[in-house]
């Protein structure tokens, strides 16, 4: 059964790990990654990435990528999202720590915010505009 907009909104703010997909070209399937991302209901997905990479390269190609989020207990449910980037912007000084707080916490947050911020020291924010949601509750019946 498909998701209502709140029920989707709150499943995707919530900390799962993400797939994001980008077409990669005519001649290839689209790129899928997993992903870190971030998320309030009503406002932009958000992930970081290298300004250089290949991921960056594609979506900024594209103009456009997706997310999916997905669990399997206690039900299967998934949400996914597509639409065009919104925003590329240079991070806040607090943005490896914010993102990884979502997923880590206690010293394993702490060794990860270090190393992130020498080692990702180039990675930018790329916000989507959501435009097409697909979602269900394969355990849900009406």
């Amino acid at each position: 059964m498909a998701l209502s907009r709140e029920e989707r909104e709150a499943f995707l703010a919530q900390p799962h790990v993400a797939a994001l997909g980008v077409t990669a070209g005519h001649d290839r399937g689209p790129l899928l990654v997993p992903i870190w991302y971030a998320y309030r209901p009503g406002g932009m997905p958000w992930v970081l990435t290298g300004v250089d990479s290949r991921k960056m390269n594609l979506i900024k190609a594209a103009g456009r990528f997706s997310l999916l989020v997905q669990r399997t207990e206690p039900t299967p449910r998934y949400v996914s999202v597509e639409g065009p980037v919104a925003d590329i912007a240079e991070p806040g000084p607090t943005v490896h720590r914010d993102l990884a707080a979502r997923y880590l916490s206690g010293e394993a947050l702490d060794r990860y915010t270090a190393w992130a911020e020498v080692e990702l020291a180039d990675h930018v924010v790329v916000r989507m505009r959501p435009e097409h949601w697909t979602s269900a509750d394969l355990g849900t019946t009406a």
